[in-house]
């Protein structure tokens, strides 16, 4: 199962940033200071804001004193050092190495769009947990269709005209809707977005939620009703003191290590997302138009990245937006081409259910979802 390790996606992009940076440099003036400056402006006091990808400092001193300029290239590094950088942190952008809601603010101008498509929504969900509630994001990514080639043969790594002075890196290209769509499962409410020639602009906030944790060749994805005030202040699903999930999962083999989402997903295979991104004190308090929303949003996220299996924890979403009169166990239709597994919840309010019962249909989930990919 690929997945990103906190090594770049890309190295021979890598290399080119770290061998012309004087070029890039050249080449590329700062062009959105006044963007940089209202990022700033929106930025939480007494936090710091994160330069992702700062290349050479462009838009660094733009964002403060407070700022840390992070970039995977050590030239780079030394030329926003130069622009005047105080904080400098050489890491790759998909795996910030930073403490849970420690960040104020996010700048990510043309850096995210060297994350190839199906790694972007755990890369956003690692800066999700870097940053404070609240804590603003502005991000730009090229416009379009495609993800690394230009021709399908996997062949020729381009970017669009305007960057063929620097050919050779890899460019993903997100249409504006499914940006929106990407950025709001990672756990951001997204204020705006916007295109501007070839670019698309983003501008969110960190929510109180969880973030998706998603990615290419799952053997299961597992989709809660909503996560609970104290899971999205905890950054893990199930986290409630007398929820279940965890030990069961375990248990049952879908996971091999309990409370963390992002081993889940690279060792066992095992993503996750919720029907609804709304926390709230209990699952009660969701309506059936949030239900049916949520799992529009579930069946376009099943499409996209096709999991063998997807695994309903909790009855009350599936009745409301599915089927009202579904029974515990795998459906008769599949969800957006995909098997569905209807579990009941493992919420310590369904204390009638057994913590047995609760393994045993995980146990069944596992066996048609087949084993981990090496």
């Amino acid at each position: 199962m690929r997945h990103p390790r906190g090594l770049t996606p890309d190295p021979a992009t890598a290399e080119i940033y770290e061998r012309r940076a004087d070029d890039y440099e050249r080449l590329r003036p700062p062009r959105h200071q006044a963007r940089a400056a209202a990022l700033l402006a929106r930025a939480l006091p007494d936090r710091l804001v994160l330069d992702v990808g700062c290349g050479p400092g462009s838009y660094t001193a733009d964002l403060g004193a407070d700022t840390i300029a992070l970039d995977l290239s050590a030239a780079m590094l030394r030329r926003a050092r130069d622009a005047g950088a105080l904080r400098l942190l050489r890491s790759d952008l998909t795996a910030p190495p930073f403490r849970h809601r420690s960040l104020g603010g996010a700048w990510s101008r043309h850096s995210h769009l060297h994350v190839p498509k199906a790694d972007l929504p755990v890369a956003l969900a690692r800066l999700h947990w870097a940053l404070e509630v609240g804590a603003p994001l502005t991000m730009s990514l090229w416009r379009g269709d495609g993800d690394g080639d230009g021709d399908g043969d996997g062949e020729g790594i381009v970017g669009p005209a305007e960057d063929a002075d620097l050919p050779g890196r890899f460019f993903a290209r997100w249409q504006p809707d499914d940006a929106h769509t990407v950025v709001a499962g990672a756990g951001f409410d997204v204020d705006e977005v916007s295109v501007e020639g070839e670019s698309v602009w983003i501008h969110a906030r960190r929510a109180r939620t969880l973030a998706d944790t998603v990615g290419p060749g799952m053997r299961v994805l597992v989709c809660g009703l909503n996560p609970s005030l104290v899971s999205a202040d905890a950054g893990f699903g199930f986290a409630g003191a007398t929820n279940r999930f965890w030990r069961a999962a375990v248990e049952s083999g879908v996971v091999s290590r309990p409370k963390d989402p992002l081993a889940a997903l690279r060792v066992d295979g095992a993503g996750m997302t919720d029907l609804v991104k709304r926390a709230t004190a209990a699952a009660a308090e969701l309506t059936r138009g949030e239900y049916r929303a949520g799992a529009d949003r579930v069946r376009n996220l099943v499409g996209w990245l096709r999991p063998r299996l997807v695994l309903f924890v909790g009855l009350a979403g599936w009745r409301a937006a599915i089927d009202r009169r579904a029974r515990p166990g795998l459906q008769g239709e599949p969800f957006a081409g995909v098997p569905a597994y209807v579990m009941p919840s493992t919420s310590g309010f369904n204390a009638a259910t057994p913590l047995a019962d609760l393994v045993a249909h995980m146990k069944a989930a596992c066996v048609i979802a087949g084993p981990p990919t090496p």
